[in-house]
């Protein structure tokens, strides 16, 4: 057994020193660690992830944002900490998401399968490599055996950006050859088309087994789209990195769709907001802005108190996007109508806070 261990930097002491101790007074042969793997910190945007201040996604909530949890895995190795702490930023993941998964990884792939279909009735065409095929082909079997390499030594962050450099590499391979001119031309310019896009499909596959330890479900979806033999994960990865074509001339695709969707600006703003702690901002003054947990518990002076209304209007606001969020999604009915009596109570504490009646108006209809 060779052992590895992934942990976070201050469980360092107990697990490299006090329990190796002890496994080895045990004296019952137990497995030491091999490799102990530590993470520096990560931060959420300019601060501390906090569960207590409501600041910061965690694992039950991340389900809850729309966001398919590839982006999330790609996202999070992306900014590993591995060397350094580093920080989780909404609007850095929009970005990598748009620029390196959907213009970048997503296009190239994208762009490969579509030249099949469209071109060579779904059939990979026959490919006759020239001097700048066999160039490429060179540096995506380097950028493969870098990867290969700090994979073996667990540096996870920095494989990934060997991935993201195959698929740059292959998008600029595209462009400059312009197979969708070149389909259009004499017979030696279609078969250059046929070779680039035959090319172009094998580097895809590829991608879909060096993505498989970041993005599992993408991986297999960029396999069914090119009907890919299951042992070409194998295959592609033997050795110290030497590309292989899986898909031979004649190989018959499947349907290929695009793999990603692009994070819109007002999207990542709500998120942002919603995860940002704003209901819990006067923390530090616990009778300003309670809990929903505990709100029925919480006694309010009676007259208008200007600072406390404009805390718990915020709140208020943050709730009201929360229900209104749930019911978007179709949430269950009971989760829907736990947030909205947490709602409504914060609405009587404003109420109180601006000297008003807290008693419920007329319930209004439903807006559209």
């Amino acid at each position: 057994v060779e052992l590895y261990n992934f942990m976070a930097k201050d469980n360092v002491p107990f697990h490299s020193v006090v329990f190796p101790c002890s496994l080895l007074g045990a004296q019952d042969n137990y497995t030491l660690v091999n490799h102990l793997v530590a993470t520096e910190y990560l931060n959420y945007e300019d601060t501390k992830f906090s569960k207590s201040r409501g600041v910061g996604v965690f694992g039950d909530m991340a389900m809850d944002t729309g966001i398919p949890s590839d982006v999330w895995r790609f996202y999070l190795l992306y900014v590993r900490p591995e060397g350094q702490d580093s920080a989780f930023s909404w609007g850095d993941m929009a970005l990598k998401n748009n620029s390196e998964l959907l213009n970048n990884l997503g296009n190239f792939i994208n762009r490969g399968g579509m030249f099949v279909t469209k071109f060579f009735g779904g059939c990979v065409p026959a490919m006759e490599l020239q001097q700048e095929d066999k160039k490429l082909l060179a540096v995506v079997g380097w950028e493969l055996q870098q990867y290969i390499q700090v994979m073996d030594k667990v540096k996870i962050r920095d494989a990934l950006k060997h991935v993201l450099n195959i698929s740059r590499h292959g998008n600029q391979y595209i462009q400059v050859n312009e197979p969708w001119k070149k389909i259009k031309g004499g017979e030696s310019e279609r078969q250059r088309a046929g070779t680039v896009t035959g090319v172009s499909v094998n580097i895809a596959c590829l991608l879909s087994v060096m993505l498989l330890p970041y993005m599992p479900a993408v991986s297999q979806t960029i396999r069914d789209q090119l009907n890919a033999p299951q042992s070409c994960i194998n295959t592609m990865l033997q050795g110290p990195g030497t590309f292989v074509c899986a898909l031979r001339a004649g190989h018959r695709i499947g349907t290929v769709s695009p793999l990603f969707q692009k994070l819109e600006a007002d999207q990542i703003e709500a998120l942002k907001k919603r995860f940002g702690g704003q209901q819990n901002t006067a923390s530090t003054q616990p009778a300003a802005v309670p809990a929903p947990a505990v709100l029925a518990e919480v006694k309010v002076a009676v007259g208008s108190d200007p600072e406390n209304a404009k805390q718990l209007a915020k709140a208020v606001a943050e709730q009201g996007d929360k229900v209104r969020a749930l019911k978007s999604q179709k949430a269950e009915k009971d989760l829907i109508t736990a947030e909205v009596s947490k709602l409504l109570d914060l609405k009587k504490q404003l109420a109180l806070a601006e000297g008003k009646n807290p008693e419920p108006a007329p319930q209004k209809g439903k807006k559209k």
